[in-house]
């Protein structure tokens, strides 16, 4: 599972690409998806984990086809497609800062919810992680596929027994809120915390490094993202059961560590901060690692200044670190969850409508797969800014 002479084998793309999900995704986004969906939320976890599920599909169909490391902006710029190619990378960039700001803003929550103090503290606290993070990043020891593994595993293991003590009580009656929203309340529920799948994409800059990479890269997104769907549904079930649905939603980003008070008093709350801070902290070290490198493709190719492919003496792209970082801790210290989480949604359901587009555009992976993609992740899209404009 582990790497073997440097490369990555199936089980750390597994642990980085559902760590990247799971990284901040259900610790900050349950009760906004409850909000919408009422006690459809899983299904809303169902259709976004659908969607992402074609998107790994047309991804690594696309990276097999070209048997090489890179993503939408590599693909759209070796068809030709400069313009689209330069939107879709200041699109994804922009999501990255988005998603980091959402880990830094959760983690920023629940240790301050445990530490107490001021009512600034969690902001602090947000702007450390990304300032930590940062540092780590610049010093070129972004990325531990061994590190990675072992905190998925116990984020997990949190998050599974989280579960089981929520099942234990399950009533399907405490699911109900007290304005149902209804069957459209699950495409809205599924397309404004569509952020929580964002992460299995940076296995394709990663490709390179695999273990038998293209046999690897045909089995692991499947596997990754149906894991995530799997521990997103069973949470967004069993944590009502424990604090109520009301209280899911009057909590926020901190609804999973009052759920574990309530299933196991001060431990059961110390445990999913534990969790939390393990998990938000991991995914902003992943996504800046992987956005700054990013940064610096497109850098080399022209459509970013020259200086962003500028690297350190530690090999790090430094100002692709360091502008990702600083954008991203505004983000944390002055933005709102909901809006944070919707507007990242957004722009991840774009691309990844774009991606989906050309592969069937391509005839690249299968068609049965590709087209609902593409009309899953733009119908989302719509969906989710008329309803952003209060339109639905």
């Amino acid at each position: 599972m582990a790497e073997r002479e440097g490369k990555i084998g199936f089980g750390a793309s597994w642990a980085l690409a559902v760590g990247g999900m799971v990284g901040g995704g259900i610790f900050s986004t349950l009760g906004v998806v409850i909000e919408a969906a009422g006690k459809w939320a899983a299904l809303s976890f169902v259709l976004g984990g659908l969607i992402a599920y074609a998107t790994g599909h047309s991804l690594a169909a696309l990276t097999l086809e070209k048997d090489e490391a890179g993503g939408i902006y590599t693909f759209l710029r070796d068809a030709g497609a400069y313009t689209v190619s330069r939107l879709s990378a200041w699109l994804l960039l922009g999501g990255y800062v988005l998603t980091s700001a959402v880990y830094a803003f959760t983690f920023g929550a629940y240790a301050g919810n445990v530490l107490g103090g001021p009512v600034w503290m969690p902001q602090a606290l947000a702007a450390a992680a990304i300032v930590a993070m940062a540092a780590l990043n610049l010093r070129g020891a972004g990325q531990a596929a061994g590190v990675e593994i072992a905190i998925v595993a116990a984020k997990l293991a949190i998050l599974a027994g989280l579960a089981v003590f929520g099942f234990v009580h399950f009533d399907m009656a405490k699911l109900a809120t007290d304005s149902p929203p209804g069957w459209f309340g699950i495409v809205i529920g599924a397309a404004s915390v569509f952020m929580a799948y964002e992460g299995f994409e940076l296995l394709a800059y990663d490709y390179e490094d695999m273990e038998d990479r293209q046999s690897q890269m045909g089995r692991i997104m499947p596997w990754a993202i149906g894991s995530a769907a799997l521990i997103y549904v069973l949470v967004a079930l069993a944590v009502p059961m424990l604090t109520g649905t009301k209280a899911v939603i009057a909590d926020g980003e901190i609804a999973l560590a009052n759920a574990g008070k309530a299933a196991l008093g001060m431990p059961g709350l110390v445990l999913v901060t534990v969790a939390a801070a393990l998990s938000t902290i991991s995914a902003i070290n992943a996504t800046l690692f992987s956005s700054a490198r990013l940064a610096r493709e497109v850098a080399r190719e022209g459509d970013l200044p020259a200086r962003v492919a500028h690297r350190n003496a530690d090999g790090s792209p430094y100002w692709g670190v360091l502008g990702i970082s600083a954008l991203a801790l505004v983000l944390a210290v002055i933005g709102g969850l909901s809006s944070l989480v919707s507007a990242a949604s957004v722009v991840f359901l774009i691309v990844f409508g774009t991606l989906n587009a050309l592969a069937w555009k391509h005839h690249v992976g299968r068609r049965l797969i590709t087209v609902p993609g593409t009309f899953g992740a733009f119908g989302s899209v719509i969906v989710l800014i008329l309803h952003l404009a209060g339109v639905v």
